[in-house]
């Protein structure tokens, strides 16, 4: 897969391996920024063109209210896990149905639906 993807240190492990293991380009902030507060995470974000993939809605009050950088998209997953891998399942079949819709836009996943809004300009 093309898509770059940024899993926040709030996402399950195993469900970034499981995402590397469909083929995504998955950066795990555990790995690689450790302990960094959410604006370093957002930059990060931004810099290298990762879609953010988070349980933390404190993203959205960042994005839209303080104006930090805005990466390619924002998928926050609003809900508690069952297993460690239900969270990359769920994203797959998001990304699958929502491709050709997913960049520039802030994506809330919850169990009971998804929805989304358009991000600040300046996202690609």
């Amino acid at each position: 897969m093309s898509l770059l993807l940024l899993a926040n240190e709030n996402i399950p492990f195993a469900s970034i391996k499981e995402l590397r293991a469909a083929g995504f380009d998955v950066l795990a902030i555990v790995e690689s920024y450790r302990g960094e507060n959410d604006r370093k995470v957002l930059s990060v974000s931004a810099d290298e063109q990762r879609i953010l993939i988070t349980f933390d809605r404190d993203y959205g009050e960042l994005i839209f209210r303080e104006r930090m950088p805005v990466p390619p998209a924002v998928i926050y997953l609003r809900f508690v896990p069952i297993t460690p891998v239900e969270p990359a399942e769920i994203l797959q079949r998001f990304l699958m149905t929502e491709m050709t819709r997913l960049m520039g836009r802030y994506w809330v996943i919850t169990r009971s639906g998804i929805r989304s809004r358009k991000l600040p300009s300046g996202v690609i």
